[in-house]
C-alpha cells in the first residue's frame, strides 16, 4: 500500500477471515484505548495501549517478521521512488517524480 508516496506493509492475506477480523477488532480496541489514555493524560496507560496496538499490528502481519517467503526485502515505510517498486509506482502516479 502507498500513502503519500511511502510504502506500507498490508495485512497478511493468508490469514483466515476469522483471525483477520479478530486482530482488526483488537487493533481498533487498542486504538480507542490510546485515545482514552491520551485524553486522561495517563502515561502508563498510554504505554500499555501502544504496546497493544503494536501487538495487533504484528498479529496482522503489518509489523514484525515478514509474512511472505520469496526472500524479498521489506520496504515498509520507504519512499516508493527509492525502491525497486519505483517503476510500478510511477505507472500508478505518472505525475510523481
Amino acid at each position: 500500500m502507498v500513502v503519500r508516496g511511502r510504502l506500507w506493509r498490508v495485512a497478511n492475506p493468508n490469514l483466515s477471515e476469522a483471525d483477520r477480523a479478530s486482530y482488526v477488532g483488537d487493533l481498533m480496541n487498542a486504538r480507542r484505548e490510546v485515545k482514552a489514555a491520551k485524553a486522561a493524560k495517563d502515561e502508563p496507560r498510554l504505554a500499555v495501549a501502544r504496546r497493544s496496538v503494536d501487538a495487533a499490528k504484528v498479529a496482522l502481519g503489518e509489523r514484525g517478521p515478514v509474512w511472505w517467503n520469496d526472500g524479498a526485502k521489506d520496504f515498509n515505510r520507504y519512499l516508493a521512488k527509492n525502491t525497486p517498486y519505483r517503476v510500478w509506482y510511477k505507472q500508478l502516479n505518472p505525475s510523481t517524480d
